[in-house]
């Protein structure tokens, strides 16, 4: 059975892919001020689970530029909405591999890098990896409304695939 942060991680997911239904190639690249663009948050929440249920769970590297194009820190890029999509689909599906195997008693352990454990263990980076998500949803929100969007999403979509159950 998949485990119960598992099934949150995806309907986080879910409601950032609801947020940005309807969002054009051109609208996906505006940036306003120092915000990033839609695109940009698309392939930053890639990267993110690219880094750790890709490269840290499986040892497996999809996209090596990922980090560089949208990774924190980095300058700002516009890259194209199709492209991170892509990205997304594809880490999103290898990562799912992974999480869906994940235990209990593997939440409490550590990925290892360069033979040293990471400073948080699996279960905090998968609270990280969902909180990730639920501050980019918001952020995506606020520009689609600066974009004159009006037909948002207006509270958390059906949670049938996501309700509470003992860990």
């Amino acid at each position: 059975m998949t485990h119960f942060l598992v099934a949150q991680l995806r309907f986080a997911r879910s409601e950032f892919c609801r947020c940005l239904t309807n969002v054009s190639a051109c609208e996906a690249l505006v940036r306003f001020g120092r915000m990033n663009c839609l695109s940009w948050i698309i392939g930053h929440l890639a990267n993110q689970e690219h880094r750790y249920w890709v490269q840290f769970a499986q040892d497996q590297t999809l996209f090596s530029a990922l980090n560089e194009l949208v990774g924190s820190g980095k300058p700002a890029s516009t890259p194209p909405l199709g492209e991170m999509w892509t990205v997304w689909q594809a880490v999103t599906t290898q990562a799912d591999g992974y999480l869906g195997r994940l235990t209990e008693e593997q939440l409490e352990t550590r990925f290892l890098r360069d033979g040293q454990p990471l400073p948080e263990t699996i279960g905090t980076m998968l609270l990280r990896n969902i909180y990730h998500y639920w501050f980019h949803t918001g952020e995506a929100h606020a520009i689609r409304q600066l974009l004159g969007h009006t037909d948002l999403p207006q509270f958390v979509g059906s949670m049938t695939d996501a309700t509470y159950r003992k860990p």
